[in-house]
């Protein structure tokens, strides 16, 4: 990659300030685009709207590649189109700003959910196509149209470099909203934690960015970001662990989550906002399984146990 400014978007959510923190520990130009201040030694800020073009190819002048962290992940979102603006249509905006101005390298920040997930014999890979459960996901639906502008970008401009991680669920620190921090606080020193009887595939949110920013200099098309396959029962009992309290869990019926996604179904129809309509706990219902591998070989994707992201996230949580 030829020297010049990075162009950071979505600098203030998780992975994005994990990836942000690593750029400036490892002494590259960063510059961001955010709508209020981020007063950070090193960063280069242009305040304005990641959908606002004229902002975009302001910020783009002399950057050597673009690094999109930016997405609408609100699980209380019903609608596809409500997630369209920010995970297809700024892809397809960064498409243009990265040939008009004459950029080779597109990193884009897609998920794990665009990837049929396998089983703990035949974990999938990024060959997999969406699985029948994400494809009626507003959500996964809206991020794989994103990776499609992207592969049809690709495909039209073998010039460019365009790289899509397809990251898992993301744990640690600087999670400000918080957004996956959410479960982990959910469970917080509890006595008592009653959980849906499937799994996901758990990372630490500084693994991610460690690939983000490798791929910086490295790799080409798609790769899974995702870390080590756990229950939700065994998540929980391992946060109890790291942060030295006793909990009971138990497993609930699959029945009885299915009666609570009704309950949200309906509030969902009377329009009121929950996270806990249907289609979000079937996604609890099921073990998400992948093979990382093809990132560990180019990217150097690191692989720290999770024990250690939990510990970060409530490390920062508690001094923030």
């Amino acid at each position: 990659m030829e020297k010049g400014s990075v162009l950071l978007l979505g600098a203030t959510g998780l992975l994005g300030r994990n990836v942000l923190n690593l750029l400036l520990e490892r002494g590259i130009q960063v510059r961001a685009v955010v709508r209020s201040s981020l007063p950070l030694e090193g960063l280069d800020v242009v305040k304005g709207s990641v959908l606002d073009k004229a902002t975009l190819l302001k910020a783009a002048d002399g950057c050597s590649a673009i690094l999109n962290c930016a997405g609408t992940t609100d699980m209380t979102l019903p609608r596809e189109k409500d997630f369209l603006p920010m995970n297809r249509d700024l892809p397809a905006l960064l498409c243009e700003v990265a040939q008009e101005k004459d950029i080779p390298v597109l990193i884009h920040v897609s998920t794990a959910n665009t990837i049929a997930y396998g089983t703990a014999e035949h974990p999938s890979d990024e060959s997999a196509p969406i699985g029948p459960l994400y494809s009626r996901s507003p959500y996964a639906v809206s991020k794989k149209a994103g990776e499609a502008v992207l592969e049809a970008f690709a495909k039209a401009h073998p010039e460019k470099r365009v790289v899509v991680v397809n990251p898992g669920f993301l744990v640690g620190p600087f999670d400000a909203k918080p957004s996956s921090g959410q479960l982990l606080l959910a469970g917080w020193r509890k006595p008592l934690m009653v959980v849906p009887r499937g799994g996901k595939s758990f990372l630490h949110v500084r693994d991610a960015a460690t690939a983000l920013v490798n791929a910086l200099e490295k790799g080409e098309g798609r790769y899974l970001l995702t870390g080590e396959m756990l229950l939700l029962k065994d998540f929980y009992a391992l946060q109890a662990q790291v942060c030295g309290y006793k909990q009971r869990i138990i497993t609930l019926p699959d029945g009885l989550v299915h009666a609570v996604g009704w309950l949200g179904d309906l509030l969902m129809k009377l329009g009121i906002k929950v996270s806990f309509y249907s289609h979000n706990l079937n996604q609890l219902l099921v073990q998400e399984w992948y093979n990382c591998s093809r990132a560990r070989v180019e990217l150097d994707y690191p692989q720290t146990p999770v024990s250690e992201a939990i510990a970060d996230f409530f490390r920062w949580w508690e001094l923030r």
